[in-house]
């Protein structure tokens, strides 16, 4: 397994790309099983968790084949396998998202019972609940979950859970809809930016689907779908990783190609904590554009946070907020209402320093003056990150092991960092 070490404090200046989002990219690519005909998409991000869901494809039979111009085109070839190994799928929750699509194109589903970061359990039930009531007969078979069904057709499906709309569970719900007799509406559905840009990848398929970034989509059944073409939109997580970055190292660093308007929750609480995001270009579209980060050389104020459904505060930039936070002025609180347990990465913040304590759900964040380097060990991809920010304005060196969780959700950050000023090298655990 590969680290990182970090030698800081360091003040990053430069320009930073956003690339595609992952979290969107990966329903989308499972969309292609729902048609014959090939697609192309533009800005997949190169990750991990990526090259995984072009490889559970093409077992799937759906090839994959990256363009000179850094497209990937997904060309249907056979339709003989309907399983999602456990083998591919416990590398990511994400690979439940060929359910839908394997069963409303093919009749039958079997996929293992998906894995990814230890942040809290995350069932599935809502998922299987929406393709029930679509009409799929399931059962769990060694291990897998199996859906058939002839054809589905189209009903009312209602997918609020205990902590929320399911963002994934939408998604599969959403694209077996798609081909399903009738109409299909989804109520509490998940608001979310990648349900919309997955609604406008099978819209542009040939699919009939209203209201998509809202509580309510309504879906009305086709008998096929066909090619497209589109372009994956910029990652609003990997965009406030880099914002909480430059505001923590009190640095001057431009994102271009940033979805401000998916991100107006994370604004709110920057303007609490007394910083200022900058617009650079008003003619550029919200979802596309260029910002710099103005903290006025001071530490950020303490604030009150609460993890939300969007357009709420993601939950997936919390633990990146809080490595912030251990510098306040002042005490901050933080509260996780998506997943309860993700706190792994607060023991690791103690050991650089911070004052962290827990309480259930809710955090108490008392700022402190300074961070000290220390060896600390990622447990999930964005505490992973918490801890680069942590890394990056701690004094001394931080070794941070088992970085493989970064390399699922931020494309070369080390080197895109080190491009910005920082000190971070890549290297090898057994070297340490």
């Amino acid at each position: 397994m590969q680290a990182f070490i970090i030698n800081g404090p360091m003040r990053l200046a430069g320009t930073i790309r956003i690339s595609g989002s992952k979290n969107a990219a990966l329903p989308i690519l499972a969309a292609a099983l729902l048609t014959d005909e090939p697609i192309t998409l533009h800005d997949v991000p190169p990750l991990r968790d990526i090259t995984n869901m072009r490889a559970l494809l093409t077992e799937l039979g759906c090839e994959s084949a990256t363009q000179p111009d850094g497209s990937l085109t997904l060309t249907p070839s056979s339709t003989s396998n309907s399983h999602a190994r456990y083998d591919i799928v416990r590398t990511m929750r994400a690979s439940v998202c060929v359910l839908g699509p394997l069963l409303a194109r093919r009749g039958e589903a079997r996929v293992a019972m998906p894995g990814g970061c230890a942040i809290g359990t995350r069932p599935i039930d809502l998922h299987l609940q929406g393709l029930t009531a679509l009409g799929a007969e399931i059962s769990l078979e060694g291990g897998d979950v199996v859906a058939r069904a002839q054809r589905l057709k189209g009903t009312t499906v209602f997918l609020g859970g205990p902590f929320g709309s399911t963002v994934l569970g939408t998604a599969n719900v959403m694209s077996a809809a798609t081909l399903a007799e009738g109409v299909t509406v989804i109520e509490s559905a998940a608001c979310e930016p990648e349900i919309v840009d997955l609604a406008a990848v099978l819209n542009a398929m040939g699919a009939h689907i209203r209201g998509a970034g809202t509580p309510r989509i309504t879906i009305e059944g086709v008998s096929s779908l066909h090619g497209a073409e589109h372009r994956i939109l910029p990652d609003r997580i990997q965009a406030g990783t880099y914002m909480l970055a430059s505001a923590i190292t009190a640095g001057d660093v431009r994102l271009d190609n940033c979805p401000l308007d998916s991100l107006l929750a994370v604004e709110d609480r920057f303007q609490a904590a007394g910083f200022t995001i900058n617009r650079l270009d008003d003619t550029q579209p919200a979802g596309r554009c260029s910002i710099t980060i103005h903290t006025g050389g001071e530490r950020a104020g303490p604030i009150r946070l609460t993890t939300q459904p969007f357009p709420g505060y993601p939950t997936d930039l919390q633990a990146q907020m809080m490595a912030l936070l251990t510098l306040a002025r002042g005490n901050s609180v933080v509260t996780e209402k998506i997943f309860p347990e993700r706190f792994l990465h607060v023991p690791e913040l103690g050991r650089m320093g911070a004052q962290v304590f827990r309480q259930g759900p809710t955090v108490v964040i008392s700022g402190v003056d300074r961070l000290v380097g220390a060896p600390v060990m990622a447990s999930d991809l964005r505490a992973s990150a918490s801890l680069v920010l942590a890394g990056l304005a701690a004094e001394g060196k931080t070794t941070i092991s088992r970085i493989y969780h970064l390399d699922r959700g931020y494309d070369r950050m080390d080197e895109r960092l080190r491009a910005l000023g920082a000190s971070i090298q890549r290297v090898e655990e057994d070297d340490l």
